[in-house]
């Protein structure tokens, strides 16, 4: 639906501004009030990943006055498929600060004010509360949940997006939104998925360029909220599909049951995530890589079991490790062809799925199973780095 401008006009813009931005001028519906309402925003990006990278670009390049960024991670080499704002000489470097450098180059009138930190429950509301609008870019659900429950706090609208392998969704979320319209997260969600169903890109792969698409549209629906232009997504979902080349938009209603969102939650509980912590590093279920290294040396009869898919055992795999992939080793039929009192490893890329698969298995009656903490991926780290990582 189309909704009134979200951000007052700035009283001028300079002459290089007015040179720069000309192209935007010209347009009818934005002209020389729409860019001082884009000088006087201020937008918060969650994540400057795959999806945070063009919308930053294209804030930047739009002319919105101040942009927040908010990511405590670092530039690794295999960002650089997809998160075009970094380069090869940022790897190594905060992504935040590397964004920021990108984004001054690109234009010198942007304000970046940057938050090196993860967002948790303690500082959510407080940093959202700074900002107009909040585009949310993150890749998991607890982080999601989050976003979405401090902008209702916020009283702040913000815009959603997600991907995975070939295809993408973006929706805009406001819960304060004018004519009682207002839908949030959780009218889409009303409950996270099960963990196992709901793989990250790091495990299950994105095709590099679909960043671009959806983050274009998310860049999009920003600047229609900040100008009151056209109809946003607010009360609709795209599904965007780059194999088949097609959009779909799916109309988005009230939950039927709603519970009102009056505060913050644990949102790792709420997601099914443990926290990492003392008792589970102890876990006598779970085995270091360093563990597995000197088991293996010594000689001892084990049997090492990589439950990654096919596509990911064909980019490296642990010298001795047979393959079962995680839907079928989780079978009836795979694990009755398995002796129970066997010594099993369990492995996956980053541990995750191989501790699903390790307590599918204890279910089963496996008494002497481990899985390798922190995956191939802690392995390649702390025992062969001339294995290549992923």
């Amino acid at each position: 639906m189309q909704l009134l401008p979200l951000v007052p006009p700035s009283k001028e813009l300079t002459r290089d501004e007015v040179s720069r931005y000309s192209r935007h001028l010209l347009i009818p519906d934005v002209g020389v009030e729409g860019q001082k309402r884009l000088k006087n925003s201020k937008v918060l990006v969650i994540g400057a990943g795959g999806l945070g990278s063009p919308v930053l670009l294209y804030l930047a390049a739009a002319g919105v006055g101040t942009l927040g960024i908010i990511d405590f991670d670092i530039v690794d080499e295999s960002n650089l498929q997809r998160q075009i704002i970094h380069g090869q000489s940022d790897i190594g470097r905060l992504k935040s600060r590397s964004a920021k450098d990108s984004i001054n180059e690109l234009n010198p009138h942007i304000h970046v004010q940057l938050h090196n930190e993860r967002l948790e429950v303690t500082n959510a509301v407080e940093i959202i509360s700074g900002y107009d609008l909040v585009v949310d870019g993150t890749d998991n659900f607890s982080t999601r949940y989050l976003v979405n429950d401090a902008c209702v706090l916020a009283k702040k609208p913000y815009v959603w997006g997600s991907i995975f392998r070939f295809e993408g969704q973006a929706s805009v979320f406001w819960e304060d939104a004018p004519g009682g319209v207002g839908l949030n997260y959780r009218d889409l969600y009303p409950e996270p998925p099960p963990s196992e169903m709901a793989p990250s890109c790091a495990e299950g792969g994105v095709l590099g360029i679909l960043c671009a698409s959806i983050g274009a549209i998310m860049a999009t629906e920003a600047i229609k909220l900040i100008i009151g232009l056209g109809e946003t997504l607010l009360g609709r979902l795209a599904v965007y599909d780059a194999l088949d080349m097609t959009y779909r938009f799916i109309p988005l209603r009230r939950a039927p049951v709603r519970t009102p969102i009056t505060g913050l939650m644990d949102y790792q509980e709420f997601c099914g995530l443990k926290p990492v912590t003392t008792e589970n590093m102890t876990n006598p279920f779970i085995i270091s890589p360093l563990e597995l290294k000197k088991m293996q040396d010594s000689g001892k009869d084990m049997r090492l079991i990589d439950i990654r898919g096919i596509e990911e055992w064909n980019i490296v795999r642990i010298k001795g490790a047979n393959h079962i992939p995680k839907n079928k080793i989780m079978t009836e039929e795979v694990l009755s062809q398995l002796n129970k009192e066997d010594f099993i490893v369990v492995h996956c890329k980053m541990g995750v799925r191989s501790k699903d698969v390790l307590v599918e298995m204890k279910k089963q009656g496996f008494t002497n199973v481990k899985s390798l903490d922190g995956g191939i991926l802690a392995w390649i780290r702390d025992v062969d780095q001339s294995l290549p990582s992923y």
